[in-house]
């Protein structure tokens, strides 16, 4: 029979509310008292009711996580990074998979409110302004981490997208590439962090000499987008020139080499082709790709962070916070003078 709070309270010889405030630490026993209750709880195997705790404490110790899917590599790493630095705080985390329904978001989200979770990261792929207000009306810590999408203020972590994508950009001028093209993935959305990166590359193309912006659209961002935009790619290394390709993600980067390897078409001694982001696949893929790295870990880590901070008595800024940034230089891009030799 499973053991109450009352049997450790006769056992130890003690009442109920003593036993209470040892488990909950919420006002001082003496020491000896508070061994009495200790080694009753140990014999009797006493596993306090973590909701009842809650409401005494009015504390749960836990974030509630709300993703687009976990089985997303990059989120599965921003998780991580959630997890265990919330370890580190003695936070335990819910994890609520979404698959990019907005509807599911605020489903989730009323669920991880009745869990009383102190605070919600919400990992999502969509602009949706209704959910991040309801969660809002919550009146407890939140931090919003997207990928695609910005949502100026609020907390957030991420990197400085229209610095990468310059740095990215400089980097292939240093090898000396004068002809670039930049692959996006723009649809004309206002809040899509696609426009900081194209701000990015034209900032750099302007302080090149001669040099011509070239943007080109993909459908997409998906491996099978950048193999789908393969003939029109190849057309501008034939007819333009281009000598080096920038695209706006890692998968739309692999799936534009596939197309490559497909079509008799060397990278990178025949064209130059980088990504962003630096998912798994990238350091594994043959060439590995020439990427920025969005430090996923990370930036789940630095999430949790500043929401046990604001538990801890301090604030949360509505403002992003911004980690370093990599170019991460493998073998998909290389000089220009050695591709034509």
């Amino acid at each position: 029979m499973t053991a109450t709070i009352k049997d450790v309270a006769k056992l130890a010889g003690v009442s109920i509310s003593t036993v209470s405030r040892v488990i909950n630490k919420s006002k001082p026993v003496s020491s000896e008292v508070k061994a009495k209750v200790l080694e009753a709880i140990d014999e009797l195997g006493y596993k306090p009711n973590a909701v009842a705790r809650s409401l005494v404490t009015r504390r749960s110790n836990l974030i509630g996580v709300i993703v687009t899917d976990i089985g997303n590599s990059y989120i599965a790493q921003k998780v991580r990074g959630i997890e265990e630095i919330g370890r580190m705080y003695n936070y335990d985390i819910i994890l609520s998979n979404s698959y990019g329904d907005p509807n599911t978001e605020k489903k989730f989200a009323e669920l991880l409110r009745s869990k009383q979770v102190e605070g919600i990261i919400l990992i999502s792929e969509i602009p949706n302004r209704e959910v991040i207000e309801y969660v809002e009306d919550f009146k407890i810590p939140f931090v919003y981490l997207n990928k695609y999408y910005a949502n100026p203020g609020l907390p957030s972590v991420s990197i400085d997208h229209r610095e990468a994508s310059y740095r990215m950009t400089n980097y292939l001028m240093e090898l000396g590439h004068r002809d670039i093209l930049y692959l996006t993935s723009y649809e004309g959305e206002e809040a899509s962090l696609e426009n900081y990166k194209i701000e990015g590359y034209k900032k750099a193309i302007a302080n090149g000499t001669e040099m011509e912006r070239r943007i080109y659209p993909a459908q997409g961002f998906k491996v099978e987008d950048g193999y789908a935009i393969g003939d029109e790619v190849a057309n501008f290394i034939r007819e333009d020139g281009i000598t080096a390709i920038f695209c706006c993600q890692d998968e739309l980067a692999i799936g534009l080499i596939n197309y490559c390897y497909d079509n008799g078409i060397k990278v990178p001694e025949d064209v130059s082709i980088c990504g962003y982001g630096d998912t798994k696949i990238a350091s594994i893929y043959r060439p590995g790709l020439t990427t920025i790295k969005e430090p996923y870990y990370d930036m789940g880590a630095v999430a949790i962070r500043r929401i046990v901070k604001k538990l801890e008595g301090g604030k949360l800024e509505r403002t992003t916070t911004y980690l370093p940034i990599r170019v991460i230089k493998r073998e998909s891009c290389k000089a220009k003078d050695k591709q034509l030799d």
